[in-house]
């Protein structure tokens, strides 16, 4: 599951927008707009659920649940890891490497 908050925090760590998204989940714009509009846990098409998910997984996105152990407890968004390219078409890279 994944909330409204949980999916702009992860566009804003992607830096990307609703139209960046929805290409990358393979979903409509107005799909996206529904997903972000909902007041907490997004609901859906499961179908349309999942591309989102994989999408965001797919560019790093970790999506933490409620319950899940961690510092401050519940629900956020985090990038898995740094790379120096997002790995996906469209996206920035995320440089790690050391700064000259």
């Amino acid at each position: 599951m994944i909330t409204a908050a949980q999916m702009r925090a992860a566009r804003a760590l992607l830096g990307i927008d609703q139209r960046q998204l929805a290409e990358l989940a393979g979903v409509s714009v107005p799909t996206i707009q529904r997903m972000e509009a909902s007041p907490d846990v997004v609901r859906g098409n499961v179908d349309s659920l999942m591309r989102l998910l994989a999408a965001l997984n797919e560019a790093g996105i970790e999506v933490i649940s409620e319950g899940v152990v961690s510092q401050d407890g519940g629900r956020g968004v985090r990038l898995k890891t740094k790379r120096s390219e997002s790995g996906v078409p469209g996206l920035p890279g995320r440089g790690t490497g050391p700064r000259s």
